[in-house]
């Protein structure tokens, strides 16, 4: 196997992993054993954790912008959204088993006080947040609301049904509550 072959699998493995048990209870060994390599490779690759993590974070920027590149191609900005939200739903079964990806790792690390990890899980919301405004944007609303604040209320929605999901380990919450984003992206004048 090519050492690139191997860094991605462990940097795919690192992100499944630490969504799933959270930063602090993942070892170099739980990710090695998923990615099915040799946990002295991991060190060669990722000399501590929080190299892990940052790589975890980069996997959630890639997967966000192959996300985000295939709405992109709908001819309609209210339809680009309404398909975020739809595969926001599509998710449903994994939010309520462990929570938003990036918005897990973005709680979880807000809570250390070393290091800047946390703002780089936050910069991974935040262009999220950009893509969401820019298809406000091309909306053209003629309401007082203004882009930024309507993708902020998106967004939230998300993290907010995620988190209930998660909390209540019930997808239904997903389905309902992405029912509700729907009906007010179609509200919207």
């Amino acid at each position: 196997m090519r050492a690139s072959q191997k860094r991605q699998r462990l940097m795919a493995a690192a992100a499944r992993v630490l969504h799933e048990q959270g930063v602090e209870r993942t070892t170099l060994a739980d990710i090695a054993r998923e990615a099915d390599v040799p946990v002295g490779n991991v060190y060669y690759y990722f000399k501590t954790k929080d190299e892990l993590v940052r790589a975890a974070l980069g996997e959630h920027t890639a997967h966000l912008d192959e996300l985000t590149a295939r709405l992109d191609r709908l001819p309609d900005p209210r339809d680009r959204l309404r398909a975020l939200v739809e595969t926001w739903v599509e998710q449903r079964d994994v939010a309520a088993r462990y929570g938003c990806p990036t918005g897990t790792l973005a709680a979880e690390l807000g809570k250390r006080d070393e290091g800047t990890l946390d703002a780089e899980a936050g910069a991974v919301i935040r262009r999220l947040l950009d893509w969401a405004a820019r298809q406000f944007r091309e909306m053209r609303l003629s309401g007082p609301d203004d882009p930024d604040g309507l993708a902020l209320t998106l967004v939230a929605g998300y993290q907010g049904m995620s988190l209930l999901a998660h909390a209540l380990r019930d997808p239904g919450v997903m389905t309902r509550e992405g029912a509700r984003l729907l009906d007010w992206l179609g509200s919207l004048r």
